[in-house]
């Protein structure tokens, strides 16, 4: 689903996969003195901050969509929810839902690509979390609408699917804060 993904997020790779086949659709949740871990296929658009579109579908994959991962720490906290949707609706039709819905967040970014995943931005250097922009070219039939920063974005990917009228749609929310590799 990403092409660009926080160094941290190595943790979610190695223990999604097999905590899902061993669990199945139950989250796993450690709460200790030092931290809480959550992991979990509980995520949705709610989760991500924003309304579903009337009448969308849930899109399960291969992939295990959804996602919910999240890491609180006193000195690190990461959380990210990803869910994926189907709707018989055009994509110009879910867009300016969530064009509408994104804008409490902020000014509503809009990208087009080629590619069928969801661009989430990091901040490597950490010294100040900088705000999003378009990937690539900024050509091509899917489009993400992108709000906030690095380390505090949300994002709604569109894809068209029979010849544009229907959709495919991922709500994506990413919140960062602390310093990296401090798990």
């Amino acid at each position: 689903m990403f092409r660009h993904i926080a160094p941290a997020l190595c943790l979610a790779v190695f223990t999604f996969p097999t905590f899902a086949q061993q669990n199945e659709d139950k989250p796993f949740d450690v709460r200790s003195s030092v931290g809480d871990l959550h992991v979990g296929k509980d995520a949705d658009a709610h989760k991500a901050g924003l309304p579903l579109y009337p009448g969308a579908r849930p899109k399960r994959d291969e992939d295990g969509d959804p996602f919910n991962f999240g890491v609180l720490t006193e000195n690190f906290g990461l959380n990210l929810v990803v869910a994926k949707y189907e709707s018989d609706d055009s994509p110009s039709k879910v867009i300016a839902f969530y064009r509408h819905k994104l804008k409490k967040y902020g000014t509503v970014l809009e990208c087009h690509t080629q590619d069928e995943s969801a661009s989430v931005q990091s901040n490597d250097d950490r010294k100040d979390s900088k705000e999003l922009k378009c990937d690539g070219d900024n050509t091509g039939p899917n489009t993400e609408l992108k709000v906030g920063t690095e380390d505090d974005q949300h994002i709604v990917a569109v894809q068209p699917r029979n010849d544009g009228k229907s959709s495919e749609f991922a709500v994506v929310y990413l919140h960062h804060h602390g310093k990296r590799g401090e798990i």
